[in-house]
Formats: C-alpha cells, sequence, structure tokens
C-alpha cells in the first residue's frame, strides 16, 4: 500500500516562501510522476506541479516563475519551493502520485495560509 505524507504547510506573509514535501512509502515500482495539486476554499481543484520520474516538469498556469517542483528519487520525496505567495495562493495542498497502469494515491494534504 503507497502512503503520501505532506508536511510544511503553514502561515505566511505575503511574498513570504515555503517549502513543502511528501513523502511517499511503499512500492515505488512502476511509478510514473509525482505532484501537487490545490484546492482553495470555494473553488475546485487545480494542477500546480507534476514531475515525472525523468524529471520533466509541467506547471499550472501562471505558477511557473514563482513556484519549483523537484523530486529526490532516492527518497522518493517530492518537494515544493513556494516563493513570492500571494493571498490568492491560500489553498489546501495534496501529493498525487501516479503510476503507469493508471493507479493514482492522494495525500491527505496540508493546509498552506498566506495572510498578513
Amino acid at each position: 500500500q503507497v502512503q503520501l505524507v505532506e508536511s510544511g504547510g503553514g502561515l505566511v506573509q505575503p511574498g513570504g516562501s515555503l517549502r513543502l514535501s511528501c513523502a511517499a512509502s511503499g512500492s515505488m515500482f512502476g511509478i510514473n510522476a509525482m505532484g501537487w495539486y490545490r484546492q482553495a476554499p470555494g473553488k475546485q481543484r487545480e494542477l500546480v506541479a507534476t514531475i515525472t520520474t525523468g524529471g520533466v516538469t509541467n506547471y499550472g498556469e501562471s505558477l511557473k516563475g514563482r513556484f519549483t517542483i523537484s523530486r529526490d528519487g532516492a527518497k522518493s520525496t517530492v518537494y515544493l519551493q513556494m516563493n513570492s505567495l500571494k493571498p490568492e495562493d491560500t489553498a489546501v495542498y495534496s501529493c498525487n502520485a501516479r503510476w503507469n497502469d493508471g493507479m493514482t494515491y492522494w495525500g491527505k494534504g496540508t493546509l498552506v495560509t498566506v495572510s498578513s
């Protein structure tokens, strides 16, 4: 059974930075990509960023440049560096892992609040 555990969320002032981590446990055989999605109150879940096992990245519209996704394959961990945070970045950020056979797992999420 695969488990994804996020950490690093919290309260940050506008303009600040946070680094989220997602540690995966269980069998990683056949994994295709890991990434982050977010859901703000009253809004649909949206893509933040994904990264494949080959290192190919994909970002949600307008987030590239402020957010950077990276991975440590040896640790089965993916990171999301978030800079120049804005109040509209406030959301629950959830980790996602996708396998080649289409299986998908989700973490429980971590809350990021951007407020002064």
